[in-house]
């Protein structure tokens, strides 16, 4: 089945309908998509729109066991200015995924598709934050940030003041000469996904930015995240272990099983944007955190 958005042009007399519409809900389908440029389309206003990412029947197993693979046939995509969670138990391939999808690893079968051209090599094309900060301890906030210029051989004084511009929005101005380890744990996250912005890149891969953090600092990275996503302009893959977390910050979740071989399941939450805290305590939104957990939990095996 495919999956197709019918977005109504701007002004027409169908875009009221279509956000009356738009009541919370949960909708859930297999995700697989057949089409022969990798996956669903965007339509918007009479435009056909072609996924940012698409993978189509991956499989992967690491090399150096002869076990069952990590997972086959798995099928996702990503559209430009979405955030998708993936969720799923602990083994079952959500870091790994991200590694095929940064060009780190290379699957076994299937193809992978960057708007709609394959991409064999993905390397530098792709933004990844993985689970730690990795912020280097010798250089200072700025100097970590400006680390993907120095990469690129960037513009170098547009690059410092647009990290300037972007450290005032991301409430850490005045530490721009400040080490890592004078920072607080939130103050660390934010600093290590200000320097994945500037890779430049339209698609970042977030692997649980925020899951060490305690749920007090937490919380305010997402009030934060919520306040900024709208200017972001970005796409974003997410792995969270937060079903509350998932929800609150996604268009789509992508629920990973324990088993190789059911690939995914796609969960479509239609609460309205913008979105805040107080969501968490409404009826749709505890409906829906049942409703997900039921279907995690029936996908592992204790």
């Amino acid at each position: 089945m495919n999956l197709i958005w019918i977005i109504p042009a701007e002004g027409s007399g169908a875009e009221t309908a279509f956000n009356h519409a738009r009541k919370p809900c949960l909708i859930v389908r297999p995700a697989h998509f057949p089409t022969e440029m990798g996956g669903s389309l965007f339509v918007y206003g009479g435009m056909r729109i072609t996924a940012l990412l698409s993978l189509r029947h991956l499989s992967y197993s690491y090399p150096s066991t002869s076990s069952k693979p990590i997972f086959s046939n798995l099928s996702l995509e990503a559209h430009a200015g979405e955030f998708v969670s993936i969720i799923g138990a602990s083994g079952s391939g959500k870091s790994t995924l991200f590694k095929l999808m940064a060009g780190l690893l290379q699957p076994d079968e299937g193809e992978i598709r960057l708007r709609g051209e394959l991409a064999a090599n993905r390397l530098g094309k792709v933004a990844y934050m993985p689970q730690k900060d990795l912020l280097l301890p010798w250089r200072s906030v700025l100097d970590n940030c400006m680390l993907p210029l120095e990469l690129a051989r960037g513009d170098m004084p547009h690059g410092i003041a647009q990290i300037r511009e972007l450290l005032q929005r991301f409430g850490l101005a005045g530490y721009e000469h400040a080490y890592p380890d004078e920072l607080s744990g939130g103050m660390r996250q934010r600093v290590a996904f200000l320097r994945t912005l500037m890779t430049g890149q339209e698609l970042l891969l977030l692997d649980e930015p925020f899951g060490a953090l305690d749920a007090m600092t937490k919380r305010g990275m997402h009030k934060w995240l919520l306040e900024l996503w709208g200017d972001l302009c970005k796409t974003v893959l997410f792995i969270t272990h937060d079903l509350e977390e998932a929800i609150l910050l996604s268009d789509r979740i992508y629920v990973m099983s324990e088993s190789s071989s059911q690939g995914v399941q796609e969960i479509i939450v239609q609460l309205p944007r913008p979105r805040h805290y107080e969501l968490n305590y409404e009826a749709e939104f505890v409906q829906l955190r049942q409703d997900l957990e039921r279907r995690l939990h029936a996908q592992t095996s204790f």
